[in-house]
C-alpha cells in the first residue's frame, strides 16, 4: 500500500473540528482511509473516567475525495480535562486494526499512543507560529560599554577570538569570560531578522559566578556585567518594537551557592530560608547532579512558593511586568524541578508557574527543558511544550550523522547512533503519539543548543546541515536556532558549541546556509500548512524521506535526501516548486521525485 493510502488522523484542524474545546463540548474527529484500503466500519474508542467506550463513526457526506479516500467521523465528549482516543477499523475481511498517534497496529497497544484532546489553554499562537533564536549572552556580541566594565574576580578573561576551553575537567570551562552583553544583542537584531527569527530567547541574565549564569546569586536584578536592568529593558523594548517576543531563562530547580537565600540559610540553621533548600542534619544539602555550587530548591515550602512562583511579586511574575515585559519563560531543568527521592510535585510547580504567567500575560509562554521522555510532564496544564530533543533532535541527528563526525553524544556513553529512514520515522511517530499533537506542535525543534554538539559538526557538511534545517522548519513543532548554526559554526559538545559569534569574520561565513534559513522562515510564515497542517508520510526509505503537510489553504510536500538515491513516484500533483537545494526539480503534474546524487531538499506546493 502507498504510504499516502494508509489510514490517517492527527490533531490538526483537517482532522479535529475544534482543537481547543471547552468542558462539555462535543468535538468532531475524522479519520481518512485510502482508496485501496477496504474499511467497512470504524469506531472511536475513548475513555470517560478511565472507562472505555466505543463511538460508532459515520461515513461522511461527500467523503469520496479526488484520490478515492473515505472519511469517517464521530464526536468525542469533553468529559474529562484530557480525553484520549483511538480508532478501531474493521476490514471487509473481518480484520481489525487500531489507528493511534503512533500509527496503525494490528495488535493491542498501550493507551500511551492514543490521540488526545484537552480543554486546557493551548500555547499562545505567536509561540507556535514563530521562530526562536537562542543566545548565550557571554558569547554573542560585545557592545561598546563592555570595555568600561571591570572583569570580575571569579572570571578568566578571554579575547573574542580565543579558543573556548571545553573539557569538563578543566576548571576554566565555566569561568572563561568573553564579555558579551545585552546591548550587544540589541545592536545585532538586524542579523536575527535576516535569519528569519522573531522570538529572542537568551540563557540566564541574572548574576552568577560563571559564564553560563545558571548558578544565580540573586533574581532581583540583571547582571551588571551584561549591562544591568537598563540594558535588559532596552533589549526587551527593541524586540517588542519589531513586533517580536522575548523569553527569559529561569532555573526553578536550584540556585547558586552564592545566592542570597542560600547564604543566609547556610549560615544560620534557624533562618526562615533554611527549608527553601534540602539541608541534612550534618549541614550537607541536596544539589543538582552532585554539583555543590547548585543547591536544590524545595518547592514544598510555602515561603519559597510565595517568593519564587506565586503571584505578581514572585520571581516568575516580576520580570513579566514593566519595564521588561518578558513574554514568558524557558524553564531550566524542568524535568527535575520539584523532584527529589519520594517527593514529586513537578506538575504542581509547572501549574503554579503557568498560572502566574497567565495572570500577568494571558498570551505568555512557559516551556520546559527536557532531554528525554516528558510524557508525564505535559498533560495539559503543565508546561506548554518542551525542548523536543527526544522527538526531533535525536532522530534527525541519527539520520544525518556523518560517518566521520567528531560530535559527541548528548548524555550517553556511546557515540551518536546511525539510523535508517524507517527507524527515524518510527521514532518520530512514537514520540508524536506519546506527547500528543498539541504538545508536539508547541515544542521546539532543536538541531543543537548551548548544551549539545552543533548540527554542522554532526552532519559533517553544509549540504546535510541544510537538510536538517529543512526538517526543522517543515515538520510539526517550532524551529529553535542556536545562534551561529545559521553560519555553520561547529562544536563537538555543549561547551565547545559556545564559541563566540565571529562578527569580524563575516567574509568566512557560510552565507548560502544563512540565506537558506531565511528562506525557510519565509516559507513557514507564508504557508499555513508548514505551521498548522497535518502530517502524512509519503515516502520513507533508508536515505530519503517525503511527507505532506495538509491545510485548507493549500498542501505542501517536503522531500529530503541524505545522500544519492533513485527516483520515486508519489500519487500527488505538483503546482509549484517553492524551494530546492541540491535536489533536481520535478516537472509540474504527477510527481516523479527525481534521482539525486547527494543530499538535497525539495519543497513543493501541491495542486
Amino acid at each position: 500500500m502507498d504510504l499516502l493510502d494508509q489510514p490517517h488522523h492527527d490533531g490538526s484542524t483537517t482532522y479535529v473540528g475544534n482543537p481547543t474545546p471547552a468542558p462539555g463540548d462535543l468535538v468532531t474527529v475524522r479519520a481518512r482511509t485510502g482508496a485501496h484500503d477496504p474499511v467497512v466500519k470504524a469506531w472511536v474508542r475513548t475513555t470517560t473516567d478511565a472507562e472505555p467506550i466505543f463511538l460508532e463513526c459515520t461515513r461522511t457526506e461527500g467523503s469520496d475525495t479526488g484520490d478515492g479516500a473515505t472519511w469517517w467521523q464521530t464526536q468525542v465528549p469533553m468529559h474529562n480535562p484530557t480525553m484520549n482516543y483511538r480508532f478501531l477499523l474493521l476490514g471487509e475481511d473481518g480484520s481489525q486494526r487500531w489507528l493511534t498517534g503512533a500509527g496503525t497496529f494490528e495488535h493491542d497497544v498501550p493507551d500511551a499512543f492514543d490521540f488526545t484532546l484537552t480543554w486546557h489553554e493551548p500555547a499562545p499562537e505567536w509561540s507556535r507560529a514563530g521562530v526562536v533564536y537562542q543566545i548565550f549572552p557571554d558569547r554573542f556580541a560585545r557592545s561598546t560599554q563592555t570595555e568600561e566594565r571591570e572583569t570580575p574576580g571569579w572570571a578568566t578573561p578571554a579575547a573574542w577570538d580565543d579558543e573556548v576551553v571545553f573539557e569538563g575537567s578543566d576548571p576554566r570551562t565555566p569561568l572563561q569570560f568573553f564579555g558579551g552583553d545585552l546591548d550587544g544583542i540589541t545592536e545585532h537584531l538586524d542579523h536575527i531578522e535576516r535569519v528569519g527569527a522573531d522570538i529572542v530567547y537568551t540563557t540566564p541574565v541574572f548574576p552568577g559566578e560563571s559564564n553560563h549564569r545558571y548558578n544565580a546569586s540573586t533574581f532581583e536584578g540583571v547582571d551588571p556585567l551584561l549591562g544591568g536592568d537598563e540594558a535588559y529593558a532596552r533589549l526587551a523594548h527593541a524586540v517588542h518594537e519589531r513586533g517580536w517576543h522575548i523569553l527569559g531563562d529561569l532555573t526553578t530547580n536550584h540556585t547558586g551557592d552564592t545566592h542570597e537565600w542560600f547564604q543566609r540559610s547556610a549560615a544560620d540553621p534557624d533562618d526562615p530560608h533554611r527549608d527553601w533548600y534540602f539541608f541534612n542534619p550534618d549541614g550537607s544539602y541536596a544539589t543538582w547532579m552532585g554539583h555543590h555550587t547548585l543547591p536544590k530548591l524545595n518547592h514544598a515550602n510555602e515561603g519559597l512558593r510565595a517568593a519564587f512562583t506565586d503571584g505578581p511579586d514572585s520571581v516568575v511574575g516580576r520580570w513579566l511586568q514593566q519595564p521588561f515585559s518578558l513574554d514568558g519563560w524557558r524553564i531550566d531543568v524542568a524535568n527535575m524541578t520539584g523532584r527529589l527521592g519520594a517527593q514529586d510535585i513537578n506538575h504542581e510547580v509547572a501549574r503554579r508557574v503557568r498560572r502566574t504567567v497567565a495572570d500577568l500575560n494571558p498570551e505568555g509562554l512557559v516551556l520546559g527543558e527536557h532531554n528525554h521522555d516528558a510524557t508525564g510532564d505535559v498533560p495539559g496544564d503543565g508546561w506548554h511544550g518542551i525542548m523536543n530533543y527526544s522527538g526531533f533532535s535525536w532522530p534527525v541527528w541519527e539520520w544525518l550523522r556523518a560517518d566521520d563526525s567528531a560530535a559527541r553524544s548528548f548524555g550517553t556513553p556511546v557515540p551518536i547512533a546511525q539510523r535508517t529512514g524507517p527507524q527515524v520515522v518510527a521514532s518520530m511517530r512514537q514520540w508524536l503519539g506519546s506527547y500528543g499533537w498539541r504538545t508536539f506542535c508547541s515544542s521546539w525543534n532543536i538541531l543543537g543548543s548551548h548544551d549539545s554538539a552543533r548540527i554542522r559538526t554532526i552532519a559533517g557538511s553544509a549540504e546535510r546541515h541544510r537538510v536538517a534545517a529543512a526538517l526543522q522548519f517543515t515538520l510539526p513543532g517550532v524551529p529553535m536556532i542556536f545562534a551561529g548554526d545559521e553560519i555553520g559554526l561547529e562544536g563537538v559538545l555543549g561547551e565547545d558549541s559556545r564559541r563566540p559569534m565571529p562578527w569580524s569574520e563575516a567574509a568566512d561565513w557560510d552565507t548560502v546556509t544563512l540565506d537558506f534559513y531565511g528562506a525557510l522562515a519565509a516559507l513557514r510564515r507564508e504557508h499555513p500548512a508548514l505551521r498548522d497542517g497535518s502530517l502524512r508520510w509519503a515516502h520513507v526509505s533508508d536515505d530519503a524521506l517525503a511527507f505532506v503537510r495538509e491545510h485548507p489553504s493549500g498542501d505542501v510536500l517536503v522531500a529530503v535526501r541524505r545522500g544519492a538515491g533513485p527516483a520515486y513516484r508519489l500519487g500527488v500533483d505538483v503546482r509549484e516548486v517553492l524551494l530546492a537545494d541540491g535536489h533536481p526539480t520535478p516537472s509540474p503534474g504527477p510527481l516523479q521525485v527525481p534521482a539525486g546524487d547527494g543530499p538535497g531538499v525539495l519543497v513543493l506546493s501541491l495542486a
